[in-house]
């Protein structure tokens, strides 16, 4: 059962790794598109999930798995290390309003650790590899182009092992996953671990910061 909600920060976040500041992409061309799709994996999708809720411009972020069969996309079979697929978040957005290199921006500096290879934090197992599913050539072109630039800039502590995969499919995950760091958010490891990245977000990057989260409520029946 989900625990009473309290204000995020009425109480004080501690995190295991501190968030990096990093320059923008320099390739990072406009899409006037009114919809687009990002998939990105890095760790638990709880945090993951939570940050990018709090983006704006962001319509929807549903936590779920890519990178293996349709068969073992659930969190019991995932949770093994051997299915192929990782935690990972789909995020639907609005590129009008946030860009998907502002996604990217976002998703090394404070989305998780980048360098860190088959784990974030305490999580170990290549389900929580840090995997970058472009959906579309420009997303790979400037994905692979930003990963250079943050290379060739030097601020994390290590070399960034961030892959990227094809996108074969994307499955969500099991209804109880879903808006979880919202729902949970004296969870210990909510507050250990995600509710930090919340606050570097806010702190951040506060010009595309929402305080009200794009909750996904109940998925569809399958």
């Amino acid at each position: 059962m989900p625990l009473i909600a309290l204000p995020f920060f009425s109480r004080p976040v501690r995190s295991q790794e501190q968030p990096v500041v990093i320059p923008s992409p320099e390739n990072d061309p406009p899409d006037t598109s009114e919809t687009a799709k990002a998939v990105l994996a890095g760790g638990c999708f709880w945090g993951v999930q939570g940050v990018f809720q709090r983006v704006k411009g962001v319509t929807s972020a549903i936590s779920g798995y890519s990178g293996g069969a349709a068969e073992t996309a659930t969190y019991e079979q995932t949770s093994r290390g051997d299915t192929g697929h990782a935690e990972a978040v789909e995020i639907t957005y609005d590129p009008r309003e946030v860009s998907f290199g502002t996604l990217l921006h976002i998703y090394f500096s404070v989305a998780h650790n980048p360098t860190q290879l088959n784990y974030q934090g305490p999580d170990h197992g290549t389900q929580y590899r840090s995997t970058i599913f472009p959906v579309t050539q420009a997303q790979d072109e400037i994905a692979r182009a930003y990963i250079a630039q943050l290379d060739r800039a030097g601020l994390f502590e290590g070399p960034i092992v961030t892959t990227l995969e094809p996108l074969d499919a994307f499955y969500p995950a099991e209804q109880y996953h879903q808006d979880f760091l919202t729902l949970n958010p004296n969870w210990p490891y909510i507050i250990k671990h995600d509710l930090p990245k919340i606050a570097a977000l806010e702190q951040l990057f506060p010009d595309d910061f929402r305080a009200e989260p794009a909750l996904v409520g109940l998925l569809p029946s399958a």
